[in-house]
């Protein structure tokens, strides 16, 4: 009997010892992102952690549906695994499946109503459902558990800018601003509230910071250039609808709004040359698509 029990022991030590080496295999191979020879040594290693793995494997790799079944298994098998719910979620709302992932982040919820980042993903799959008060709710929760949460402050300060409601954006937009005073998406933000409330001079440096942090957009350009038009920097002005002229001489509008620069520096004939080659713009524009419309 004792030498029974002693066998019996050692060969739970050797299967022991051989699952941690697999185990070690399917992680190794997993870390260099060898992710299909991965999920192989994790399926010969067994358990809810493996399982967890292969679902990560899996969505690494881009098999989405096998991911979101292996998180559900790993999820039925254990309700009470927060990460693996937080991560199917999250592949849920990149899966455009919002109702899902709403459901998923609806439980997280409420078995733990103290993470900011369970109420800020059932903020976005609430957005995503097009349930606008509801998500605004969720976004300042989140804020509420922690005043730092970037991506919820962002939310909620894009929501009030595109409202106009310039107190509300502003609030949401500084207090971010307070924590991340290089967050190039807040600061454009911030510009275009001022843009908007006509504070050129002073939306003016902070679209400058926008370019200066990386964010080289035609948009950028086209309110600066209004932007240097009527705070009286005609020569700035006439460099960014320059850039932009370079990046597209189609558009008309910047023609335009080149002339109108030339305008107010009663530099007449230029304002005229602009306003013709907008014109003709336009009038390509027109022949070309009404050819299509009446082509034979």
């Amino acid at each position: 009997m004792k030498l029974f029990f002693i066998l019996t022991v050692l060969l739970l030590q050797i299967k022991a010892e051989a699952q941690t080496s697999a185990s070690s295999v399917a992680d190794s191979l997993y870390t260099i992102g060898n992710y299909s020879k991965a999920i192989n040594e994790y399926s010969k290693v067994g358990g809810l952690s493996s399982a967890l793995q292969i679902a990560r494997s899996y969505n690494a790799i881009g098999n989405y549906e096998k991911a979101i079944k292996q998180y559900q298994y790993v999820v039925d098998e254990d309700g009470t695994n927060q990460l693996a719910q937080l991560e199917s979620g999250k592949l849920l709302l990149k899966m455009n499946r919002f109702e899902e992932a709403k459901s998923v982040f609806t439980n997280l919820t409420e078995i733990n109503t103290d993470n900011p980042e369970f109420q800020f993903y059932l903020g976005e799959a609430n957005r995503n459902l097009n349930l606008l008060e509801e998500s605004l709710g969720q976004y300042k929760k989140a804020i509420s558990l922690d005043s730092t949460h970037l991506r919820s402050l962002f939310q909620l300060a894009k929501y009030y800018t595109i409202k106009r409601e310039r107190d509300n954006a502003l609030k949401y937009i500084l207090m971010g601003l307070n924590f991340y005073e290089n967050d190039v998406s807040l600061i454009n933000l911030h510009a275009l509230v001022l843009f908007n409330d006509s504070q050129f001079e002073k939306a003016i440096p902070l679209f400058e910071r926008v370019l200066e942090l990386g964010e080289d957009k035609d948009y950028v350009y086209e309110k600066l250039g209004i932007s240097y038009n009527k705070n009286w920097e005609f020569k700035k002005a006439k460099e960014a609808y320059t850039i932009l002229l370079k990046r597209d001489d189609t558009n008309s509008q910047t023609y335009f709004d080149l002339a109108s620069v030339y305008q107010k520096e009663s530099k007449l004939d230029s304002a005229k040359i602009f306003i013709n080659k907008a014109m003709a713009v336009q009038k390509s524009i027109f022949v070309n698509g009404y050819s299509h419309i009446y082509r034979p």
